[in-house]
Order: structure tokens, then C-alpha cells, then sequence
């Protein structure tokens, strides 16, 4: 079989398939132009007619998982938390000013899920996507990392937990202040 005949058979279905695992189009067709690159070199080795299905499908999943090992690799996400310039700062101390430095101290895994899901508003799906991990995997990394920040605030500013386990008291000023001072 020729591989300009398997292109016209299996490219939109293994497009769709690359598709349903990564959602980012330019590398959906990068794959899919790897895909075919691998069976195209490959071809003769290929030994059974019947089962070119499986072998162009399994190609496409060796090829994804690839793709995330390089991806997993290569952006390692080093979070930047921005830093507040002095003309930001403002004379009444306030919670939200203890935010990013409670943030910074939290553990890497921890830090990573929480900046983009609290700070950058991203949803846990795509806090997941970003961070290379499985939704439940980023729904318990943000979990345990707000448990820590609602730590940090107690640690901090001697907040407390009422009945509901929400933090109430009264912010220190920054001079009482543990984390910003």
C-alpha cells in the first residue's frame, strides 16, 4: 500500500484522533505530518495488510506520547511571580498584599497550580493542560495548595477558622505582618 492511498483513507480520522488528546492545533498537525512521515519510512516493514489500522493508530499514540515527554521536558513552567514595584504599594496593608508572598512560599507542585488557578484565573482543566497532569491530579494540587495558603494566612496574621472553615480576623498591619515585612 501506498502511503498518498493510507493518507486519503486514515488522515482525518487520525487528525480527529491526535485531535481528542491535544488541543493545540499547530502541534495536532505537526503529529499528524510525524505520523506519516514515520509510516511512510516505515511502510515496508509493515507485514500484514489487514492490520495497517492498528499500526497507523499505534504510530499516532507513540508519536503523542512523544510529544508529551518533550513537552514535559522542555517546559518545566517556571512560574514567575510577579514582583510589586514600591509606587504599587499601598500605605494600608491589606490580605491581598499577602497573596503572591504566601504564594511563593508554597511547595514547587503546589505554587505552579495555585498561581495559575488564584492568580491567573485559569480554569482546573486547564491548570491540567498547563501543568502536563490529569484533571484530578490538578484539582488535588490546587486543593492541598490553597489548604496551605489558608495555612500561611493562620501562620501569618493569626487568622482563624470559624464553623464553615472560612479565615477570619483582622490583618496585622505590615509591620505585624510575618510574610511582608
Amino acid at each position: 500500500m501506498e502511503t498518498t492511498v493510507i493518507w486519503k483513507e486514515f488522515s482525518a480520522s487520525l487528525k480527529s484522533f491526535i485531535r481528542s488528546r491535544i488541543k493545540d492545533c499547530d502541534a495536532v498537525d505537526d503529529i499528524l505530518q510525524e505520523v506519516f512521515i514515520k509510516i511512510h519510512l516505515n511502510i515496508h516493514s509493515l507485514k500484514k495488510q489487514q492490520s495497517i489500522k492498528s499500526w497507523i493508530f499505534t504510530i499516532a499514540n507513540n508519536v503523542i506520547i512523544d510529544y508529551f515527554k518533550k513537552s514535559n521536558k522542555s517546559s518545566n513552567l517556571e512560574i514567575e511571580i510577579p514582583v510589586i514595584a514600591e509606587a504599587e504599594i499601598h500605605e494600608e496593608h491589606s490580605a491581598k498584599d499577602c497573596i503572591l508572598p504566601l504564594i511563593k512560599n508554597l511547595p514547587p507542585t503546589y505554587k505552579k497550580a495555585i498561581f495559575l488557578s488564584e492568580i491567573k484565573g485559569f480554569k482546573q482543566a486547564e491548570v491540567a493542560q498547563q501543568l502536563n497532569i490529569s484533571l484530578s491530579g490538578a484539582k488535588s494540587k490546587i486543593q492541598r495548595g490553597r489548604k496551605l495558603l489558608q495555612q500561611g494566612f493562620i501562620d501569618c496574621c493569626n487568622y482563624k477558622l470559624n464553623e464553615f472553615g472560612y479565615l477570619i480576623g483582622e490583618h496585622k498591619s505590615k509591620k505585624e505582618c510575618k510574610i511582608c515585612s
